[in-house]
């Protein structure tokens, strides 16, 4: 149990990828790591890495990046909650019950934690080691056993804390153990008004992530404005959905989340599992076909949805989520599954299963599916030979056996005495039908290791603009946290990025800092102009109604880009507005001085009713 995390720490905070595959590490991980190993092997330059660069995250005080954030304490009074203004939904016995918030808590701070590169682990991570160690789901363990369960986890920090309202107002406090030294930080806290609960954790991951690592340089406005798309209402229904023990309660409550936002992609998630464990599988797919492309629990669904769709006799589209999966994290699951996917439709899958194998030669059920899908193109040896691997790895296997036993004998029956058996018992390739999202992660922060290690065998100008295109794509997909990071990485590989002072200053502007905006939008001009960075500046004038620089600055982007429909678009808006207001300005031509106005309310005095000067 205790060396199933352990592997993803290593791989984050080291590039010694040897040791990595070397690790404890679950099958299907290892595997993994071995793929990566290769990978690592053909980087160019990864043999003249830097030693600094190898070690630079020892030296940094947020080098543990596995977190384990428990549900906070309600120390809450519940004669001091105000009915008329808690909870976001309208049952009046929700309303003033704000347990809810112990798990809100962990949900909107792991978000965070992995937008800002760390490793935080999942509820159903917690849930499974409670369990592991006897304990019950609604166990609040005490601080030794807070230990123990981050010490089974492998995890390097933990962050607890409790919260209490009073009337509207709500203070969150939190303190992180550094598991390995056994050191306690200071007490952090903030508080606000309940209806701000999700700007108010954000600000607290902000505090918390400073704690870890000093030297990380997000703003907490960008942390504010992650996730300020969401509803809190809605989240409120999620939480109360995955903390519900009754089934159709639990469905009820993520139903109501998704009817109150539609774009709340962790719901559908969340739906989708509930109605793929009931069995109901139509459903299922068409939930996890609501997670968006770009979204954190893309791969998780798109695995489930081609579960969903396998498991309805959608063979095709199930062929299609698994190859999606696969183009991004080819585990051999992933694989195999896309291998049953073709095979059910009477297709050659043989290349996909010895990929799956190549990937992890240790589970039984790859050589399985190779064996039988081999014995149906007619490679009768091959496939007793992949059979008899099978039973080497799984003795039990009855059905291997048989059919082992069925193939071997083919030399002593008879031509459609052997067909007929063989018809008779020749079975389905097995489907993998777990998620195992641990490897997932592990896998994901090689991807990430392999990344930063091609990024730093690059010179300088070539590393900034290859995290400028990634932090672009981030923007795109609203992720504001995720888009700093790498604007700031690629200024401490390039100072004098123009790309990343001025995709800066759009991070600044959607997270509501227009002071911040418009100083990254200068810091880019004086670099280099851009067309990005006067668009940012004739944005915020124009929202401040200073039109004529406004104008001015939207030219600017025009004349530098004159493809850009944004800044067409902008300057046009910008020379509307103008007209309007001078218009607005202008006298009727027809109107002589003094004379009395047809307009209604026009109590404007005739010169005999002035008063004299």
């Amino acid at each position: 149990m205790r060396s199933r995390f352990a592997s993803s720490n290593r791989a984050y905070n080291q590039v010694d990828v040897t040791r990595l595959t070397t690790a404890r590490l679950r099958p299907c991980s290892a595997a993994f790591a071995a793929v990566f190993l290769l990978v690592f092997s053909l980087l160019p330059g990864y043999s003249q890495a830097s030693p600094e660069a190898s070690q630079a995250d020892d030296s940094t005080p947020g080098q543990g990046r596995i977190l384990l954030v428990l549900p906070f304490d309600n120390l809450t009074n519940p004669t001091a909650i105000d009915a008329a203004t808690v909870g976001a939904t309208a049952e009046a016995t929700e309303q003033t019950n704000l347990d809810w918030i112990r798990e809100a808590v962990p949900e909107i701070l792991n978000s965070r934690f992995t937008s800002a590169g760390y490793l935080p682990l999942s509820r159903e991570d917690r849930l499974y080691t409670l369990d592991h160690l006897g304990f019950p789901e609604t166990f609040q363990p005490s601080r030794a056993t807070e230990l123990r369960l981050a010490q089974t986890l492998d995890a390097n920090s933990i962050v607890f804390g409790s919260f209490a309202a009073n009337g509207t107002k709500i203070t969150f406090k939190a303190r992180i153990v550094d598991v390995p030294g056994l050191h306690l930080s200071k007490e952090i806290f903030v508080s606000g008004e309940i209806s701000q609960l999700l700007p108010l954790l954000n600000s607290l991951a902000w505090q918390l992530t400073r704690v870890l690592d000093p030297g990380f340089s997000v703003a907490e406005e960008t942390f504010r404005a992650a996730g300020s798309k969401m509803r809190l209402d809605a989240f409120e229904q999620y939480v109360r959905g995955i903390t519900e023990r009754d089934v159709d309660e639990r469905l009820r409550h993520l139903k109501k989340a998704t009817e109150l936002d539609p774009q709340f992609t962790t719901a559908w998630l969340a739906i989708g599992r509930l109605q793929f464990a009931t069995q109901k599988y139509e459903d299922a797919a068409i939930s996890f076909g609501r997670v968006t492309r770009g979204d954190p629990s893309e791969l998780e669904a798109g695995f489930y949805r081609g579960l969903a769709q396998l498991f309805s006799g959608n063979y095709g589209h199930a062929e299609e989520s698994f190859a999606a999966v696969a183009r991004v994290l080819p585990l051999p699951e992933v694989v195999n599954n896309e291998g049953v996917s073709l095979s059910r439709r009477g297709k050659d899958a043989v290349a996909l299963y010895r990929q799956a194998i190549a990937a992890d030669p240790n589970d039984p059920d790859y050589h399985f599916n190779l064996a039988v899908s081999l014995n149906r193109q007619g490679a009768k040896a091959e496939a007793l030979a992949e059979m008899e691997r099978c039973l080497k790895q799984r003795a039990t296997d009855s059905e291997a056996r048989a059919l082992a036993e069925a193939w071997g004998g083919a030399d002593k029956l008879g031509p459609d005495k052997t067909a007929a058996d063989a018809a008779a018992i020749e079975p389905l390739e097995r489907i993998k039908r777990s998620y195992d999202g641990a490897a997932y992660r592990q896998a994901a922060l090689m991807l990430e290791q392999v990344e930063t290690t091609r990024l730093a065998a690059l010179p300088a100008a070539q590393r900034a603009a290859s995290l400028n295109r990634t932090a672009h794509d981030n923007l795109d997909r609203g992720l504001l946290l995720e888009a700093e990071r790498e604007f700031q990485a690629a200024l401490l590989a390039d100072g004098n990025s123009a790309e990343a002072h001025a995709g800066l200053a759009q991070v600044r502007e959607r997270a509501g800092d227009m002071d911040g905006a418009r100083t990254e939008a200068h810091a880019a001009l004086t670099a280099r102009p851009t067309a990005e960075a006067y668009l940012v500046l004739a944005r915020i004038d124009l929202a401040a109604s200073h039109l004529p620089e406004a104008r001015e600055e939207a030219a600017d982007a025009v004349r530098l880009d004159q493809g850009n429909r944004a800044a067409r678009d902008l300057r046009k808006a910008i020379e509307t507005r103008i007209e309007t207001e001078q218009k607005s300005q202008v006298k009727p031509a027809d109107a002589a001085p003094g004379a009395p106005s047809d307009k209604p309310g026009d109590k404007s005095p005739s010169p005999a009713e002035k008063p004299p000067a």
